[in-house]
């Protein structure tokens, strides 16, 4: 059975479209309000339980690229930073319910927007966590970043390089 190169190249990269968007169908439509600071515990363990679970990912994900067992790495090493982004997201709107916590965070486009401009490191200064629950998430996210999505985004490049570099040594 003769394989179709091109048609195997889009599958990667239409499965990413398709999850990422499922995530973000999720993330605009889940009823993240049910927690917050009228649960502070329970929303404390989803959040802690969700970042164990997607670091454990992460790391498993990373260590299986590093020892070249991974299958579509780059795929899920970006799926997996997309996840970390909508779990930050969904955690900040949910803590931005608390009135004085978050100024000029009110919707989950600015809880993703706050994300992303943190991820970034960017920090415009026209979203600023006021109350310290909120402070200590962002200190959670930089240290996230740092230690976690900075490994897999260094490990993503590393790998999209080796396949480019094994591609043009093919053709060559």
């Amino acid at each position: 059975m003769s394989r179709n190169p091109s048609r195997l190249d889009l599958v990667a990269p239409v499965s990413l479209l398709v999850a990422c968007t499922a995530l973000m169908l999720a993330y605009f439509t889940l009823p993240l309000r049910a927690l917050g600071y009228h649960h502070p515990v329970l929303s404390w363990l989803v959040f802690v339980a969700a970042l164990v679970g997607l670091s454990a990912l992460l790391l498993a994900k990373t260590m299986a690229v590093l020892a070249g067992r991974a299958r579509r790495p780059a795929a899920w090493l970006a799926f997996l930073i997309f996840l970390a982004m909508t779990v930050f997201a969904a955690a900040y709107y949910v803590i931005a319910a608390r009135p004085g916590d978050f100024n000029g965070l009110h919707t989950r486009l600015d809880a993703l927007y706050f994300t992303v401009v943190t991820l970034a490191t960017v920090g415009y200064g026209d979203i600023t966590p006021a109350g310290q629950a909120p402070r200590l998430l962002v200190i959670l996210q930089i240290g996230y970043n740092f230690v976690f999505l900075a490994s897999a985004a260094g490990t993503m490049s590393r790998t999209l390089r080796a396949n480019v570099e094994s591609r043009a040594h093919r053709r060559s």
